[in-house]
């Protein structure tokens, strides 16, 4: 197995942000190689806790070699963070004290060719899959799925102008041969795009997040996660949520904005019926950016954003 080599994002101001104690109980959604979660457990241990979980095989043995003189203290799950019910049922915890969710995808993903998840990689397979036992397959999105569903989730998950021109190629594409490669794709969403907007380099990269998602489901239920991970937060608990792209950036903004509400009763009735109460304070008002050291550093960090509620009920 290829090293995994990921720098976590924002490290600094994720851990700051939590307010991590001693004896407290934590759950990191995206363990990835360790990095946040190693943070937190050196703070809240002995005592703490961190409960963990993540999709890929290789980040859950990355992690535990990582978080090894913690033993004891923390528990990894093969599970998405959106099965939180489940785990932390399993965990036997009811509460928590704090919470990060990373939706990142990691260095280790992108630039391991064998998992096909960047256009960088000309002869990297289409696979794309965060959880490399489940069926479905950015090739089998690719391959299979109609023009309008492959538009749809171009215009949608990526924000590309010319999927329906991207779509169209792709479909006339496999009628002559199986669009296997990441080189293959990424010629084909090349020749889909007038010149005059070929400016900024390689135009990949947006179809390339769309069939991601797509594969991953990794916006379905992500509203319904954020705000039942903040419920479970002890009163002072915080979660700290970085994102990586509009959408899901939008997605947080607005559960966040739910649970900062009072009432969320039609504006046309007299007296609010909801008995809504606000449940938290938003920490961030303006999402927090990575510095431009960081950036310079890291490049992944120059779309990243955190935001950063406190449970107050």
């Amino acid at each position: 197995m290829k090293e995994f080599a990921h720098i976590p994002v924002m490290r600094e101001p994720c851990i700051d942000g939590l307010k991590v104690k001693k004896g407290g109980v934590y759950f990191d959604g995206t363990v990835g190689g360790g990095g946040h979660s190693y943070e937190i457990l050196k703070r809240c241990t002995p005592g703490g806790r961190l409960i963990a979980t993540d999709l890929d095989d290789d980040a859950i043995a990355a992690a535990n070699q990582r978080l090894a003189e913690f033993q004891g203290s923390f528990d990894i799950y093969k599970s998405d963070y959106k099965n939180y019910v489940d785990v932390l049922m399993l965990a036997k915890v009811d509460e928590l004290d704090g919470v990060i969710l990373d939706f990142g995808v990691s260095s280790y993903q992108l630039d391991n060719e064998e998992r096909g998840f960047s256009y960088m990689k000309p002869q990297a397979p289409l696979d794309m899959r965060m959880d490399r036992t489940s069926p479905l397959t950015a090739e089998t999105i690719v391959n299979s799925y109609s023009q309008k569903e492959l538009t749809k989730i171009l215009r949608e998950y990526g924000e590309e102008r010319f999927a329906p021109e991207i779509a169209a190629n792709i479909v006339k594409v496999r009628t002559r041969k199986n669009i296997l490669t990441c080189g293959e794709l990424a010629e084909i969403i090349e020749d889909s795009i007038p010149a005059k907007f070929k400016q900024n380099g390689p135009c990949a990269r947006k179809s390339f997040q769309a069939i991601r998602i797509a594969v991953n489901g990794e916006l379905e239920g992500l509203y319904d996660c954020v705000t039942g991970l903040t419920r479970r937060l002890k009163k002072g608990g915080r979660i700290a949520v970085l994102t990586f792209h509009s959408l899901e950036d939008r997605i947080v903004k607005q559960a966040f904005k739910m649970l900062e509400c009072d009432c969320i009763c039609d504006k046309s009735l007299p007296v609010c019926v909801c008995g809504k109460k606000k449940e938290i304070e938003i920490i961030t008002k303006k999402p927090i950016t990575a510095s431009e050291e960081e950036m310079r550093i890291n490049s992944r960090s120059k779309c990243a954003k955190l935001r950063i509620a406190e449970k107050i009920l």
